[in-house]
C-alpha cells in the first residue's frame, strides 16, 4: 500500500444487514465523498460480507474494499482465497484481505484454538493459491497437496491483509505478513498509541512500516447531544466484548459487569445508559461532526494511518455517511 504512504486514510465500516439497494447507495456515497476504504464487518450472525462487498464493486472505481474481518474458524483459507480473489476481480484489484481470530463463536460451539498460528497459516495458504504456486502447504494447522491451485487466473498475486486484533503477540506476529493491524471497537488515540509502539518494534527490517486501523460505531448528527444518546445504546454490545481487552483503559469491574448482563438480556438501551461520556469517547465517534472530526484526529495524532468510522454513522446510515463526508472528512483532510 505504498501508494497510501503518509496519507491519513478514512474510511467507513457497514455492518452487514442491509439490501442491496442500501449497500449500492452507500458505496455510490461514499465513494462521491472520496473515503478511501469501504468495509464491511463478518459478525456472526449477520450476512456474510461477500454478498455487500461484490454489490459494492459493481457501484464504485476507485474507493478500497474488504471484510473487516473474516475468521479461519467458520471458513477455511481456501474459501477465503477464493473469495478475495473473486472480489478482487469483481473491483479490479481493489480488494483487500481482513483476518482476525473471531468473536462469539462460544455460541456455536466453536473452538478457537491457537489462533495466531490459524491466522499465519491462512495467510500462507492464501498467498500460495493466489500466486498459483503448486508446491503445496503443510503447516500445523491446515495442508495443501503438492499440485492444489486454482483454476482461474487471480487478477493478483497478492492482496493487502489487514489482522483484527487487541493483543500484543498478535501483533507482533502480524507485523512480518500484514500491511495493517486494525482495533475494532476503539476510538481511543492511547489504544492507537499502543499499538504503534508494538508494531514498530516487531517490524523486522525492510518492511514498509504496518498501518494502524482504529474504528468504532459512530454516530454523528448536528444534534451533537443526541447523537451520543444514540451511540451509547448502539456501542454496549462491543463495550461489553472489548473494554477489558484496552490496556490503557481502567474501567470498574462491577460497572462492567452490569453492562455485560444488561448486554445479554438485550437491554441495550439500559446498558447504555451505563455508560459516562469520557467512557464513550473511548468507545465510540459521536457527537457533532467537529466533535467526531476532533476524536479522529487525536488518533491520528496517537499513531494511527486510518480511521474507520462504524455503524450505524448517524440518525440513518445515509445521513451519517453525506454529514460524515460533508462536514468530517474536510475537517480531517483541510
Amino acid at each position: 500500500m505504498s501508494t497510501d504512504e503518509g496519507r491519513r486514510l478514512v474510511g467507513i465500516g457497514l455492518q452487514s444487514d442491509k439490501s442491496a439497494d442500501e449497500y449500492a447507495a452507500l458505496a455510490e456515497l461514499a465513494e462521491r465523498h472520496r473515503f478511501d476504504v469501504l468495509s464491511v464487518f463478518g459478525d456472526l450472525m449477520y450476512q456474510p460480507p461477500f454478498f455487500p462487498l461484490l454489490v459494492a464493486a459493481r457501484h464504485t472505481r476507485r474507493i478500497r474494499l474488504g471484510s473487516a474481518c473474516l475468521n479461519p474458524f467458520t471458513m477455511h483459507p481456501v474459501e477465503i482465497a477464493g473469495q478475495v480473489a473473486a472480489l478482487d476481480l469483481a473491483s479490479n484489484g481493489r480488494a483487500y484481505l481482513g483476518l482476525a481470530r473471531g468473536t462469539w463463536l462460544d455460541q456455536v460451539g466453536v473452538a478457537q484454538a491457537r489462533p495466531l498460528r490459524r491466522i499465519a497459516e491462512t495467510v500462507e495458504v492464501v498467498r500460495l493459491l493466489l500466486s498459483r504456486d503448486e508446491r503445496g502447504f503443510a503447516g500445523r494447522e491446515f495442508t495443501v497437496a503438492p499440485g492444489t491451485a486454482l483454476r482461474y487466473a487471480p487478477v493478483r498475486t497478492d492482496v493487502p491483509v489487514l489482522v483484527g486484533t487487541w493483543g500484543q503477540q498478535t501483533a507482533r506476529t502480524a507485523a512480518a505478513f500484514a500491511s495493517e493491524i486494525k482495533v475494532g471497537g476503539s476510538a481511543n488515540p492511547a489504544m492507537a498509541k499502543t499499538m504503534r509502539a508494538w508494531l514498530d518494534d516487531a517490524t523486522p527490517a525492510g518492511r514498509d512500516q504496518v498501518g494502524v486501523v482504529i474504528g468504532a460505531v459512530t454516530v454523528v448528527d448536528e444534534d451533537g447531544a443526541l447523537a451520543r444518546r444514540v451511540a451509547r445504546t448502539e456501542v454496549a454490545m462491543y463495550l461489553a466484548v472489548v473494554a477489558a481487552l484496552d490496556p490503557n483503559v481502567d474501567i470498574d469491574p462491577e460497572l462492567l459487569a452490569r453492562i455485560q448482563r444488561h448486554v445479554a438480556r438485550q437491554e441495550h438501551d439500559v446498558a447504555g445508559a451505563l455508560i459516562g461520556g469520557d467512557l464513550l469517547d473511548l468507545f465510540a465517534f459521536s457527537g457533532t461532526p467537529e466533535h467526531v472530526a476532533a476524536q479522529a484526529a487525536a488518533v491520528f495524532d496517537a499513531g494511527a494511518t486510518r480511521v474507520e468510522f462504524g455503524t450505524p454513522h448517524g440518525l440513518t446510515p445515509t445521513g451519517g455517511v453525506d454529514l460524515l463526508g460533508r462536514r468530517v472528512l474536510p475537517l480531517l483532510r483541510g
